[in-house]
């Protein structure tokens, strides 16, 4: 066998089709696109089309509840992290976030004490949660949970009225 002979069985890439080349490439005049109907025209995609069934996005529906403007996040902190305050220590979100055990922006600032690991020291804990395990074990250890209450919800009273208008110019305002 000769080296001129041989040939090369696979190739690593398939060739580039060369469309719109004359009808000598095979792939001139229509380039490979037929002759009529919307696949021919430029600007025709196949997105959403199901055929001449109605569109899986058309037959969803758009309304509907989520939570998340409603959801609270919070930093959740294990009692074994609370190991880096001193005894008697007051601990707080942001002595926390000082000692680089909360995080910056998640959560929004609000933080739950959860219940893993041991505590030996009495500290006075202030968090907008605490789990039950967390109180038991931070209150036997002789320390004190303060809850930090949230934001208070305004107070709507819808059975206020408003002030009645006089129902014809020149007549007195009823009270």
């Amino acid at each position: 066998m000769d080296l001129r002979e041989a040939k090369v069985t696979n190739t690593r890439r398939k060739k580039r089709r060369r469309i719109g080349r004359g009808e000598g490439s095979g792939y001139g005049k229509t380039s490979g696109r037929g002759m009529d109907g919307a696949r021919s025209r430029s600007g025709w995609s196949q997105r959403n089309m199901t055929g001449g069934n109605i569109p899986l996005w058309r037959r969803l529906p758009k309304v509907g509840f989520t939570n998340a403007p409603f959801r609270k996040d919070y930093n959740c902190v294990n009692i074994e992290r609370l190991a880096a305050f001193e005894a008697n220590e007051k601990v707080t979100p942001e002595s926390l976030k000082e000692k680089g055990i909360v995080g910056g922006h998640s959560g929004a600032g609000r933080v739950k004490v959860l219940g893993n690991g041991e505590i030996d020291r009495p500290l006075t804990v202030c968090a907008h949660k605490f789990s039950v395990s967390a109180r038991e074990k931070i209150e036997a250890a002789g320390g004190s949970c303060e809850v930090i209450p949230g934001p208070r919800r305004p107070v709507r009273n819808r059975m206020k009225q408003k002030p009645s208008v006089a129902a014809f110019p020149g007549e007195e305002e009823s009270v």
